[in-house]
C-alpha cells in the first residue's frame, strides 16, 4: 500500500505512560519466540476483515467493495516486511486510541495483574497490545489505514517504539491497513519469504481469509472443523488429517462435532491406523493443536488432553480460552480442566458407539491403542468408569484370540455370582495349563485372561465393575460354591480320588511349613484344587503376584525378598497322599520333595527368584530316580 505523496505535515505526540511498560514488557520478556509477531499481526488483520464484513452487512454506506484479503510483500534488499488487509480501517482517533494509548483495553488494569502475575485478560484480534510485538523485529514501524467510512481520507502512523509516535494525514489509500515493519540487523530471517511462509502454515493456515505471500496463497487449507459435517466429503477429511497430523496413512477413525454448552468447542479429532509406540519407537508426543477462532495458540497441546490421549491427531478450536497477551500460555486452568473433560467423555461416547455399531474396526483399534485406554483406568479417576466399558480381553469362555468385554462378562455371570474374576499369565497355554483355573472351570465359573504387564494394575485400580468387584483368581480369601460331588461320603469314592485323612492333611500342612520355614505364610489343604498338586496363593487382596512381579522387574522393590505367600496343598493328589506316606520313612528326602513342591507353584505363579538351588535340587531326585533302577538309593541331602 503506498502513501501519497501529497501527505500532510506530521503531529509528534508522546505514547502514554503504560504504552510505555507494555512496549518494553513484549519486546523483552513477554513473548518467548519472536516469530509470534506474525501471527499477531495477521490475527489482527483477520480480525479487522471480519468486524468490515459484519459492519458491511448493515451499512450501506460502507466503502466500495474490495477482495477481502491479506497480502504480505516481502524485500529483501530494503530487510522490510508488509502486511496490508481490506478489512475495517482506522480513522485518525481510532489510531491514536489503539496505537497510543490503548486506553480501551484497560490498560492500568491489565498491568497491575500482569504485575501480580495473573494476566486475566482477552485482548485476541484487537489492535492494541498484540501489535507492538512487531517492534520485536522493526527498528521503525509505518502504519497506514483508511476506515471503511466514505469520509475518511486515509492516515500514516509511524514510530521507532520509543517514547514517541507521529501521525500524518494521507490521500488517496484504499480501505483497510497496511503496517511495514523496517526490520533489525539481527531480524533478517523475516525477509526470507521461505521463513514467512513457514510461521504462516504453523500458526495461521486457519484465517477464514486468503493469506498471498509475494501474490502466492498460503493459507490452502480449510478449517474443516468450522464447517458442517454433511458438507464435507471422506476425501477432505483425509487430507485434513493428512495435514494437521504430518501423516501419510488414511485414519483409523474421526470425531467430529462442536457444542455450545458448557463451552463453545469445535473439534476434529482422528485415530491413526499405526502406534508407533508398539515398534519401540519412543513415546508418542501429543498431536492435538489447540485454537482460538482459528488462530493457533498451541501447538501439540500437553494440557488440553490427558495424557493417555497423547495417540490422537487433529485440532480443539474454542472461543471461550482466556489467554495471556502473547497467546503462549493458558490464563484460566478450570476453564482448559473443562475443555478437557468435556471432549474427553465425547471421544470415550464415540469409541463406544463404535464398538457397538462397528465392532471389527473398535477390535482394531484395540489392538493397536488399547494400551492407552488401559494408561487411563490406572491413571485418570475421572473417567475410569466409561473407560472400564472399552476393556478387551480374552476369557475362559472365548475361542482363542476372541476379546470380550466386562459388560458381556456381566451378561455371561451366573444369577448367584457376586465377582468377576481373572486371572494374569503370559500366554492362554501357561494360563490354561496352570491350577489356578481348575476350580473355576468344573464349576462353570468364566475368568478373563490378562496377559499384558499393565492389566493387573488396571484391574486393581478399576476394582469394580457395574457394582461386581475384580478378583485374582490367585487370592486366597476366594470362596466358590461346593460342588455335589465334594458332599459325596469318601467310601464312595474312587480310591485314588479319595482325600487324606483330615488329621493327616493338618498334620503334613504343618509338617511343610516347619520344612519351608518364612518362604511361606502358611501352608494348608485347598478347597479348589482339582489337578495339581499344590499352588501360590496371595494371603491379602492387595498386590497380585503379577504385579509383584512387575514391580520387581521395574526395581521398585529393590533386592526385598518377595512378599510371604501361601501354599495350598491338593489332599487329593498322589504326590501329596505319597508325600504324608514318605516323611514316615525317610524324612530327609521328603523334606526335598517338599521344597521342591513349593518351587514348582512358585515358577507357576510366576515368582521364582534364583533358580539355581531348584535346578541341583532337581538333578539331586533325579539322581536318586535313576539310582533306585540300577543300585541302592542314594542319600539326599534337604537344602534346609
Amino acid at each position: 500500500m503506498n502513501v501519497d505523496a501529497s501527505q500532510g505535515p506530521g503531529e509528534t505526540r508522546e505514547f502514554q505512560a503504560e504504552v510505555k511498560k507494555i512496549l518494553d514488557i513484549v519486546i523483552n520478556s513477554l513473548y518467548t519466540e519472536r516469530e509470534i509477531f506474525l501471527r499477531e499481526l495477521i490475527s489482527n488483520s483477520a480480525d479487522a476483515l471480519e468486524r468490515y464484513r459484519h459492519q458491511s452487512l448493515t451499512d450501506p454506506g460502507a466503502y466500495p467493495d474490495l477482495p477481502l484479503e491479506i497480502r504480505i510483500v516481502v524485500d529483501k534488499d530494503a530487510k522490510t516486511l508488509t502486511i496490508t488487509d481490506t478489512g475495517i480501517g482506522m480513522d485518525r482517533g481510532e489510531l491514536e486510541a489503539n496505537l497510543g494509548t490503548i486506553a480501551h483495553s484497560g490498560t492500568k488494569t491489565f498491568l497491575s495483574q500482569l504485575a501480580e502475575g495473573t494476566k486475566d485478560v482477552n485482548l485476541i484480534g484487537q489492535f492494541g497490545v498484540g501489535f507492538y510485538a512487531a517492534f520485536m523485529v522493526a527498528g521503525k514501524v509505518r502504519v497506514t489505514s483508511r476506515s471503511y467510512r466514505q469520509d475518511d481520507s486515509g492516515h500514516l502512523w509511524e514510530s521507532d517504539g520509543g517514547g514517541a509516535y507521529t501521525i500524518s494525514t494521507a490521500s488517496e489509500l484504499p480501505r483497510g491497513t497496511s503496517i511495514v515493519l523496517e526490520l533489525k540487523d539481527d531480524a533478517a530471517e523475516f525477509a526470507d519469504p521461505e521463513r514467512i511462509k513457514r510461521i504462516i502454515k504453523q500458526y495461521s493456515s486457519f484465517v477464514p481469509f486468503p493469506i498471498l505471500l509475494d501474490n502466492e496463497a498460503v493459507n490452502t487449507v480449510q478449517a474443516l472443523w468450522t464447517k458442517n459435517k454433511s458438507e464435507i466429503t471422506d476425501e477432505e477429511y483425509t487430507e485434513f488429517y493428512k495435514f494437521v497430523g504430518n501423516a501419510f496413512d488414511d485414519p483409523l477413525l474421526r470425531l467430529h462435532f462442536d457444542t455450545d454448552a458448557p463451552l463453545a468447542i469445535k473439534a476434529l479429532l482422528f485415530v491413526p491406523k499405526d502406534n508407533f509406540e508398539k515398534y519401540g519407537l519412543g513415546r508418542t508426543e501429543p498431536g492435538v493443536n489447540l485454537y482460538c477462532q482459528r488462530v493457533l495458540i498451541e501447538q501439540h497441546s500437553k494440557t488440553i488432553l490427558p495424557e493417555w490421549l497423547r495417540f490422537l491427531k487433529g485440532v480443539i478450536d474454542s472461543e471461550d480460552l482466556p489467554l495471556n497477551i502473547s497467546r503462549q500460555a493458558l490464563q484460566d486452568s478450570s476453564l482448559v480442566r473443562k475443555i478437557n473433560s468435556v471432549v474427553t467423555k465425547r471421544f470415550l461416547k464415540h469409541l463406544e458407539e463404535t464398538a457397538k455399531n462397528q465392532p471389527e474396526t473398535y477390535e482394531t483399534f484395540w489392538r493397536d491403542f488399547g494400551y492407552f485406554l488401559k494408561e487411563g483406568v490406572v491413571s485418570d479417576f475421572g473417567h475410569r468408569e466409561a473407560l472400564g466399558k472399552l476393556l478387551r480381553f480374552e476369557s475362559s469362555t472365548t475361542e482363542p484370540g476372541k476379546l470380550t468385554s466386562l459388560v458381556d462378562y456381566l451378561g455371561r455371570m451366573k444369577i448367584a455370582q457376586k465377582e468377576i474374576f481373572y486371572i494374569h499369565g503370559s500366554n492362554r497355554e501357561a494360563i490354561e495349563a496352570g491350577p489356578y483355573i481348575e476350580a473355576f472351570r468344573k464349576r462353570d465359573l468364566e475368568v478373563i485372561y490378562t496377559m499384558d504387564p499393565i492389566d493387573d494394575f488396571v484391574m486393581g485400580h478399576l476394582a469394580e465393575f457395574e457394582g461386581k468387584k475384580l478378583v485374582s483368581a490367585d487370592r486366597g480369601d476366594i470362596e466358590l460354591p461346593e460342588l455335589d460331588e465334594d458332599k459325596k461320603d469318601q467310601k464312595d469314592q474312587p480310591e485314588a480320588e479319595k482325600e487324606m485323612d483330615k488329621a493327616q492333611a493338618t498334620d503334613l500342612a504343618a509338617w511343610m511349613k516347619g520344612v519351608l520355614g518364612d518362604r511361606v505364610k502358611e501352608v494348608k489343604e485347598s478347597k479348589r484344587l482339582e489337578g495339581s498338586p499344590a499352588m501360590i496363593v496371595n494371603p491379602d487382596a492387595h498386590m497380585t503376584s503379577s504385579m509383584e512381579r512387575i514391580m520387581r522387574a521395574a526395581g521398585r522393590q529393590g533386592d526385598l525378598p518377595i512378599s510371604a505367600k501361601d501354599l495350598e496343598i491338593n489332599a487329593r493328589h498322589p504326590l501329596i497322599k505319597g508325600l504324608a506316606a514318605l516323611r514316615q520313612t525317610d524324612e530327609p528326602f521328603a523334606r526335598t520333595v517338599a521344597e521342591q513342591i513349593l518351587d514348582n507353584a512358585m515358577v507357576q505363579a510366576g515368582l521364582l527368584i534364583e533358580p539355581r538351588n531348584m535346578v541341583d535340587r532337581t538333578y539331586r531326585i533325579l539322581e536318586r530316580a535313576v539310582g533306585g533302577a540300577g543300585e541302592a538309593p542314594k542319600k539326599v541331602e534337604s537344602d534346609s
